[in-house]
């Protein structure tokens, strides 16, 4: 078989004039300049950094203290009126009425039956308990006052763990009769890294990786006899309040206890705000940690943030923040 010539190595190539180099080899020699010099400016740039922070010892600059010194500077001077931080996409649906919003988020995610429907599966039934409720500020006198003023049809939590705050919503509805009002629960049910070695949280069993938070969750609804005004969303925060914009389900109260940092807060609150649905006695979006050792991670700057950006007013309810809006923004 006739092979084709070798080419020369490529040291020998850098040896000819730019005239000889053939069309082939130019960019190849191109690119193991421009790799070179990166890599040398890469090196001399860590050697700098590592140098840097070990003879002042100096912890890493705070990004998070950053991007909300940025953002508060950029809308103070007026730079823009639209800042992407706050721009979070989808436009909503038409709104759903309030009574059809249980069957709709059952029709979209469990292809219209009820999740309690053969509860619970054999492989879980001896690992929960009958009754198993924990929460933080899961009771607090603000559910009861905002409850009383708004009387909501729809209320949707963002962060719902094991029901605690959910099931004392409902306990609220049916003493002020509001019979008919439903409670939309949001959240993927995960934990977190280390959930397990938590105190309060050791004793949760564990299948395949699986906390059985979600299992708990539901076998405590169903103790309290609550399915019907309980419909769950098992997502993330971010794209369970998505689709729920996009399918047009709305809320008059919205409480929002998810992620606890300064991003995840700040998302959630961006997200949720976009379902608030004042009635004729308003909408609130509230929620936990302004006044707890969480609000140190960026609850309460999260919350700052987005009052300053519309011009809102924090109202403090014990260790929770509230915004009482008496119109659509």
């Amino acid at each position: 078989m006739k092979r084709e010539p070798r080419s020369p190595p490529l040291h020998h190539h850098l040896h000819y004039s730019s005239k000889k180099i053939s069309s082939f080899a130019k960019p190849i020699v191109y690119f193991l300049c421009l790799l070179l010099a990166y890599s040398v400016g890469y090196l001399s740039s860590s050697t700098r950094n590592n140098n840097n922070y070990s003879t002042n010892n100096k912890p890493p600059v705070d990004h998070v203290n950053s991007v909300v010194a940025r953002v508060n500077t950029v809308i103070s001077n007026g730079l823009i009126t639209e800042p992407d931080h706050n721009n979070f996409g989808a436009v909503c649906g038409k709104a759903v009425p309030s009574q059809d919003i249980r069957h709709k988020i059952l029709d979209r995610v469990f292809k219209g039956t009820s999740p309690w429907q053969n509860f619970p599966p054999i492989h879980v039934d001896n690992l929960l308990r009958k009754k198993w409720v924990k929460g933080w500020g899961s009771k607090g006198a603000v559910f009861e006052n905002l409850i009383r003023k708004v009387r909501p049809k729809t209320i949707i939590e963002v962060g719902t763990f094991l029901g605690a705050s959910a099931l004392h919503m409902v306990e609220l509805t049916r003493r002020l009769g509001l019979d008919d009002t439903k409670v939309v629960c949001i959240d993927d049910f995960r934990g977190w890294p280390g959930f397990s070695d938590h105190p309060r949280m050791k004793d949760m069993k564990m299948v395949n990786g699986d906390v059985l938070l979600m299992y708990q969750f539901m076998q405590n609804v169903l103790h309290a006899n609550a399915t019907e005004s309980i419909v769950y969303m098992p997502f993330s925060s971010g794209s369970a309040l998505e689709k729920l914009c996009e399918w047009g389900v709305f809320g008059e109260l919205i409480e929002v206890d998810a992620g606890h940092d300064f991003h995840s807060a700040w998302s959630d609150i961006n997200r949720a705000f976009k379902l608030l649905n004042p009635g004729s006695a308003g909408g609130v979006i509230f929620g936990h940690d302004y006044f707890t050792a969480a609000d140190n991670r960026g609850v309460r700057r999260a919350v700052n943030l987005f009052a300053r950006v519309h011009n809102l007013t924090v109202q403090v309810d014990g260790q929770h923040w509230v915004f009482h809006i008496t119109n659509r923004l």
